[in-house]
């Protein structure tokens, strides 16, 4: 039996891989639940939640230098591109400075571990506008959040580099599927969407914004393949020190996606048009030929993911 530290593992990536490792393995999660939710959790003698922030160097100190870890995934953020615009310092403390702070406490508790994988995001790559973006592509941060995501991340590889700590980033593209939290400030486009099919189909009015015309588009990639690439980053050699997009390859407009969840439901969404928001990205695709290398094959198309997620939330009776 393995034993696995998950930070933000009560939100919808954590709570996924949580509960898919703690069948067979020791699972520790910290999360503060400002985004997550307890009861995305399935219970068992193998999980222990413990609520807290990343931020609390003493309660940090207390789990790294008490525990001896396999593995650890770094998922906790505040990961909301809006809220890092309105509050960057509250941002970059967790985002950034409780990212240096675990690599430090690894690098002093942790002799043991055999790897550290931190979720890095898209949202490095900025408005650059070459497709499909490649691990080697301009950097252009946007927001604070893009910023710390970027600067975090070269640290955690940096800690590999300079110190032979077992690192490893993911930069994670549109990432979509059930308990994904459609209250939370930067819900995926797909969770908001569902919310309000679900509100239509109880009968309640509902319209989506959409800012812009429709025509950005995002590479979204179903929960369970996100699952399948954290899991080879971590166990596999080749991916020491480096960085890998987590995505499809196949990139939809949002005009798109919506005709698509129309289709299947039989229903048509009212939309309201707004301005494109500051700090937005047009279109974001991923070149995922280095995470391929360590045996990656997106097994949902967008279509079979959406249709999973609809029959999760009940929206539709079967696949």
């Amino acid at each position: 039996m393995k034993s696995f530290l998950i930070t933000g593992g009560a939100g919808f990536i954590g709570s996924t891989l949580a509960n898919y490792l703690s069948k067979e393995n020791s699972v520790i999660i910290i999360d503060d639940l400002s985004m997550g939710k307890e009861e995305n959790l399935i219970k068992g003698l193998n999980l222990k939640f413990i609520k807290g922030s990343v931020t609390d160097r003493k309660l940090m100190t207390e789990l790294l230098s008490n525990n001896t870890f396999d593995y650890i995934f770094h998922l906790a953020a505040i990961a909301s591109v809006a809220d890092s615009v309105e509050r960057p310092v509250e941002t970059h403390q967790v985002n950034f400075e409780s990212v240096l702070m675990l690599l430090e406490l690894i690098r002093k508790y942790q002799k043991n571990l055999k790897r550290l994988v931190f979720s890095s995001s898209a949202a490095v790559y900025g408005d650059e506008p070459t497709l499909p973006k490649k691990e080697e592509s301009v950097i252009r941060p946007l927001t604070p959040y893009a910023i710390d995501k970027f600067a975090a991340e070269q640290y955690v590889l940096d800690y590999n580099h300079l110190y032979g700590v077992p690192t490893s980033a993911v930069r994670f593209f549109n990432v979509f599927g059930p308990n994904q939290n459609p209250e939370s400030p930067y819900s995926g486009v797909i969770s908001i969407l569902v919310d309000c099919y679900k509100k239509l189909q109880q009968g309640k009015s509902a319209q989506f914004t959409l800012f812009g015309d429709g025509s950005q588009s995002r590479d979204f990639v179903f929960v369970e393949d996100v699952i399948q690439a954290l899991l080879l980053v971590s166990t596999n050699e080749e991916s020491l020190g480096k960085q890998f997009n987590v995505g499809t390859s196949n990139g939809i407009t949002l005009k798109k996606l919506i005709e698509v969840i129309d289709e299947m439901l039989k229903i048509t969404l009212p939309i309201k048009y707004e301005a494109e928001r500051e700090g937005d990205i047009r279109d974001s695709v991923a070149d995922i030929s280095r995470l391929k290398k360590l045996g990656f094959t997106p097994r949902f198309t967008i279509s079979e993911g959406i249709k999973r997620y609809l029959v999760s939330e009940k929206l539709l009776d079967s696949i």
